[in-house]
């Protein structure tokens, strides 16, 4: 039986950290991690968050391997909706990324909060 998106992203979610924007922009003021946005370019390009780099979503694992090397440092993910994080986030872990956190937010949100 097929999942449904909602359902896929609810059995992420379990395995994710979730946090706010503000959260976030806290802890990366402290911890020097990465935020990654996960859209495509061209959503990216039209408005992209502060300080994100634009890593998109179905080249993640194989493009952040080559970028970030420590397995530990601090990595937050965020798209439009906080569906493509979080199932990006999912896939970090599972390749042993251990401390990765999905912002929840929408993007104007993050922006308002990171400029």
């Amino acid at each position: 039986m097929l999942k449904t998106i909602p359902e896929l992203l609810q059995e992420a979610g379990k395995n994710v950290r979730r946090i706010s924007a503000e959260s976030a922009q806290r802890e990366l003021d402290e911890n020097k991690g990465l935020m990654i946005d996960v859209r495509e370019p061209a959503e990216h390009q039209a408005k992209g968050a502060p300080g994100a780099i634009n890593i998109p979503r179905g080249l993640l694992e194989m493009k952040l391997m080559e970028i970030e090397k420590d397995p530990a440092r601090p990595i937050y993910l965020h798209c439009a909706t906080s569906a493509r994080a979080t199932l990006s986030a999912e896939q970090l872990v599972r390749l042993g990324y251990t401390n990765v956190s999905v912002i929840t937010c929408d993007v104007d949100t993050i922006k308002k909060v990171t400029s």
